[in-house]
């Protein structure tokens, strides 16, 4: 049983910078099956929140989730690039790091905007740690943006729970892995699209996401929902859900903000 009362987030930024790490920004829709540019997500005011720390005429590098998948990578560049014009939002570069072009990670100080895509929570975490990302983002000065995954992966200790066929009875799947270190928050997107889900015969979340949050704190953000980070205070806005001890409690509604408690 569920004990009722206020949960305490024991959340905190890793260092002051500006972040917002969504569950989507949106920036794409699929039309006749094919995926096109569309504007950004502008529920509970992400759009404007992204306005506001942006810089005119940013330079912009997008890390890729899926280093070597190509074709997926080369159209979320096609699209983010025209939803970010359509957005009202300008760039005077605009680049992409996958494993064709890693040595670009180097030029990392030089952005005002890096932007962590969506995909394979593990794939991605590998990627970074490749690039050494982590190491590389401590004296960052610009803003990070990131959704799905990359949102995901800029915890301390990442929740990577299982998604793909066979993670969910793997022995060796790993759940819990280091980070990029920008949050303590564990996020788990999309969460409206994941209530009826099933993998490997579990219900994703009442048998899968509450055993794993024995112990743990996870979030759980719907599309169109998010977290500022800003000279170290975390204020989440739209709906979201704690998932703690085996049990869910509603947070956040749309139209609402919560700053979390650092302690």
């Amino acid at each position: 049983m569920c004990r009722g009362g206020n949960l305490i987030y024991i959340l905190k930024g890793a260092r002051d910078m500006k972040a917002i790490l969504a569950s989507s920004i949106g920036g794409s829709i699929k039309v006749n099956g094919k995926r096109i540019p569309a504007i950004l997500i502008e529920e509970n005011g992400l759009l404007n929140k992204i306005k506001s720390i942006w810089t005119e005429n940013a330079k912009v590098m997008m890390i890729c989730a899926s280093p070597n998948n190509y074709d997926v990578n080369d159209s979320v560049y096609s699209c983010l690039k025209e939803a970010i014009l359509m957005s009202g939002l300008s760039f005077s570069s605009f680049e992409m790091c996958d494993d064709r072009n890693e040595e670009i990670i180097e030029r990392l100080g030089e952005m005002d905007a890096i932007i962590l895509v969506g995909g394979h929570v593990p794939t991605q975490n590998t990627f970074m740690k490749k690039l050494y990302l982590k190491e590389k983002i401590e004296n960052y000065n610009g803003i990070v943006i990131a959704w799905s995954a990359g949102s995901m992966n800029c915890a301390e200790i990442v929740y990577a729970g299982p998604e793909l066929d066979g993670e969910a009875t793997d022995p060796n799947y790993q759940r819990w892995i280091s980070g990029l270190g920008l949050t303590k928050v564990n996020m788990l997107p999309h969460f409206q699209n994941l209530k009826d889900d099933v993998l490997d015969g579990f219900r994703l979340i009442e048998d899968i996401t509450y055993a794993d949050s024995m112990g743990h704190e996870i979030l759980a953000l719907n599309d169109g929902s998010y977290i500022v980070i800003d000279d170290g205070i975390e204020t989440l806005y739209g709906e979201a859900y704690s998932i703690k001890d085996g049990c869910q409690k509603q947070i956040c509604k749309d139209g609402e903000s919560l700053v979390l408690e650092i302690k």
